[in-house]
């Protein structure tokens, strides 16, 4: 079979420390942290059994509508800021919050004077609303900018650990793909010249993976070019099965997630077998996620422990996943019935394919 790209979808994080307020769910965060400072502030008037309802309707209304109107004044120039300094940045939010709040509260003291205690002038509780959205968009800010340096640090820390990984596969891999080519070189000199040549085209592809995911087509084309190699070793003894679902191709996952897999299952389980055996690389979808499997008969001598090199590569991917995805994405191995299988389970972007 013939094949020829999360790590995740585009985040929404940019890397700007202001919230990006057009998405719907900071929408809803801004509205509920709105509301729950009116809900403070008439809680902080008296008991709880002269509770003003009142105050809480009118204020909620009052804020609400502010809110919304900061949110999407923020959202258009969200876009423009970021071309900017972040003190700019900080200081046009600053200055577009406070002055909104003070537009809006002069307006609803003139139209709706009835709304407003008795006490205090005009210019009281402009610069009072004023005073209290400055303090509250600066702590708000704050902790978008911190929690953005600190986003930073962990995606910085995630890609090098990412890194080391990877780095860690390609040693393993030229070994025994060295190891490969030495046994056709006395017996088979042109096939060897082959595989080397494969072996150049193979490596090329895994080099450029390094600052990018792969899709599952790029890696079922890297696992058919590795087991054509294999193929001219083994021969007739090794075998190998396609059922990947054509759909799934387009996915995105880790590049040098499934070459290892199938590395493991002619290295570690065909090749130990005078008669040889088949590799089945299966894919298959899933309502929240999709499946890669790959299965190879166990050696017929007491097949126990994995070797080194095969925990390795297994212990290998489990970090990656654990790196990349959490516990969204898991790892299981199975030995029964003279097979050994191990799955991939990985989650889909939004629930579908790309």
């Amino acid at each position: 079979m013939q094949y020829t790209r999360r790590t995740a979808a585009a985040s929404e994080d940019d890397g700007f420390f202001i919230p990006n307020l057009c998405a719907p769910q900071a929408v809803f965060l801004a509205v509920l942290l709105a509301e729950l400072v009116v809900l403070l502030h008439v809680l902080a008037l008296g008991p709880l059994s002269t509770f003003d309802w009142r105050a809480l309707a009118f204020g909620s209304l009052f804020v609400q509508w502010n809110s919304l109107l900061c949110i999407a004044l923020i959202c258009s120039l969200r876009r423009i800021l970021q071309d900017h300094s972040p003190l700019l940045a900080t200081g046009v939010c600053l200055a577009t919050v406070v002055a909104v709040t003070m537009l809006s509260t002069l307006a609803v003291y003139r139209v709706y004077p009835v709304l407003w205690p008795e006490t205090g002038s005009l210019w009281d509780w402009l610069l009072r609303n004023g005073l209290l959205a400055l303090i509250l968009s600066a702590i708000v800010l704050r902790y978008s900018w911190l929690q953005q340096r600190v986003a930073s640090q962990q995606r910085s820390e995630l890609q090098l650990r990412l890194d080391a990984l990877r780095s860690r596969i390609r040693p393993h891999f030229l070994f025994n793909t060295l190891n490969s080519i030495a046994s056709l070189i006395a017996v088979q000199p042109e096939r060897a010249e082959q595989a080397i040549e494969d072996v150049a085209q193979l490596f090329r592809a895994a080099l450029q993976a390094d600052d990018r995911d792969s899709s599952l087509g790029e890696e079922c084309e890297l696992c058919a070019l590795y087991l054509d190699i294999e193929t001219l070793r083994l021969g007739d003894r090794l075998s190998v099965e396609w059922d990947v679902d054509e759909s799934l191709r387009g996915l995105h996952l880790p590049a040098l997630l499934l070459q290892p897999l199938v590395e493991n299952a002619v290295y570690h389980g065909v090749a130990q077998r005078p008669d040889g055996g088949t590799v089945a690389i299966r894919g298959w979808r899933d309502p929240q996620s999709f499946s890669l499997e790959v299965s190879n008969p166990l050696p017929q001598r007491a097949p126990v422990a994995a070797g080194s090199g095969q925990r390795m590569a297994l212990d290998n991917i489990r970090q990656r996943l654990e790196a990349q995805y959490g516990a969204a994405a898991s790892l299981k191995l199975d030995a029964t019935d003279g097979l050994f299988c191990a799955r991939i389970t990985l989650p889909l972007e939004n629930g579908s394919p790309p």
